[in-house]
C-alpha cells in the first residue's frame, strides 16, 4: 500500500461504506446509486458544487449503459475527478521540482491560518529542496508569534539551511525584503517566506500581504513566483472559508493540504482545486519529514477511489 493509500484510508473507508450499501444486490446503476454516490462525495467534504459537476458527468455516461459493474462505475468516477482536477493544473509538476525553476532565486510566499501546519510545511519543503542540492533561505516573516519564529529556526537547523529573522514584532515586510536580498546576495535557489496566519481582520491581512509582495518585487520584479496556501484537510468546509479569505487578500497560485491521514474529509482536496481554480502541489499525509508528498493526480485518484485496498 502506497503512502497516498495510507493517508487517504479514512476517507476511502467512509466513502465506500456509504456507497456499498446502495449498490448491494444490484446489477444496474440507477438513480438511487448515483444519489448515494452524491451523498458520499458531499460527506467527504468535496463540496456541493464540485460534487454536482462530477455526478452530472457520470449521469451522462451511465445513461448510455446502465448495466455495469460497481468497479466500472468507480472507474468512471476516477476518470471524471482526474479530468476535473487536470483543468486546474494539478496534473502539472511544481516549478520547484527537480527540474530547475525558470527564475533563481525562486520565491515562495507561504500563507495560511495558525494551526494548519504552515510552518511545518515550510520546514519540510526546505528539507526536501536542500536534499535535492538546492540552496535554500527561510524568511521568518510571521513576527507576531515567537513560537513561529523559533519553530522555523529549528527547521532551518534541521534542514541545514539559512534563515533570516528579526526581533518579535518587527515589520513582516522588512523581514521578507531582507530574506530576498540575502537570497540574491548568497546565490540561493529557493526562498520560502513564512507569513502571519491571522484572519480576524481581513483588511489588515490584505494590507500586510500587499506590502510584502511590494517589497519583494523591488528586489526581484516578478517575485513572489508562487503564493502557496496551506490548509488543514481535517477542518473540512472551514478550509473553503479560509481559502476564500486568502483569495480575497492575495492571488493564491498553489495549495498544500495537510493532515489528510487523520480525517475522512479527503474530498476537500478535489473541491478546493475546483472551486478556487488553483493546482494542488503538496499533500501532508503524516508527521514525518518525508510525509509531505508532491501531488500526483493519478496516484491520488487511484488511492482515493480504490475499493480493493479495503478488502
Amino acid at each position: 500500500m502506497g503512502i497516498f493509500d495510507k493517508g487517504l484510508q479514512k476517507t476511502k473507508q467512509s466513502f465506500f461504506q456509504k456507497l456499498s450499501r446502495a449498490v448491494v444486490g444490484k446489477s444496474r446503476v440507477d438513480d438511487d446509486t448515483l444519489d448515494a454516490m452524491e451523498q458520499a462525495l458531499i460527506e467527504s467534504d468535496m463540496g456541493v458544487d464540485t460534487t454536482l459537476k462530477v455526478i452530472d458527468a457520470l449521469q451522462d455516461r451511465v445513461a448510455k449503459d446502465k448495466y455495469m459493474s460497481f468497479d466500472e462505475l468507480v472507474g468512471m468516477l476516477r476518470e471524471e475527478i482526474a479530468l476535473l482536477m487536470s483543468h486546474q493544473g494539478s496534473a502539472t509538476p511544481s516549478p520547484v521540482s527537480p527540474e530547475a525553476a525558470a527564475s533563481v532565486p525562486y520565491v515562495i510566499l507561504v500563507v495560511g491560518v495558525n494551526g494548519v501546519g504552515k510552518t511545518t510545511t515550510i520546514g519540510k519543503l526546505a528539507s526536501r529542496f536542500a536534499s535535492q542540492g538546492k540552496k535554500v533561505i527561510l524568511g521568518a516573516a510571521d513576527t507576531f508569534r515567537a513560537a513561529a519564529v523559533d519553530q522555523l529556526s529549528i527547521w532551518a537547523e534541521r534542514a541545514g539551511v539559512d534563515i533570516v529573522r528579526q526581533q518579535m514584532g518587527s515589520d513582516p515586510a522588512s523581514v521578507a525584503y531582507d530574506s530576498v536580498k540575502a537570497a540574491v546576495a548568497r546565490g540561493a535557489d529557493v526562498v520560502l517566506i513564512d507569513t502571519a496566519g491571522r484572519l480576524h481582520n481581513r483588511i489588515d491581512l490584505m494590507n500586510e500581504l500587499t506590502k510584502i509582495r511590494g517589497v519583494i518585487s523591488k528586489v526581484i520584479p516578478d517575485a513572489p513566483h508562487e503564493v502557496l496556501l496551506v490548509l488543514d484537510a481535517s477542518t473540512g468546509q472551514n478550509a473553503f472559508a479560509q481559502a476564500e479569505e486568502f483569495a480575497r487578500a492575495t492571488k493564491i497560485t498553489s495549495l498544500a493540504v495537510t493532515k489528510l491521514d487523520g480525517t475522512a474529509k479527503g474530498g476537500v482536496v478535489v473541491g478546493l482545486a475546483d472551486r478556487f481554480n488553483v493546482p494542488v502541489r503538496y499533500l501532508g499525509v503524516g508527521e514525518g519529514i518525508d510525509d509531505l508528498k508532491d501531488f500526483d493526480l493519478q496516484e491520488f485518484v487511484s488511492a482515493l477511489f480504490n475499493p480493493e485496498d479495503l478488502k
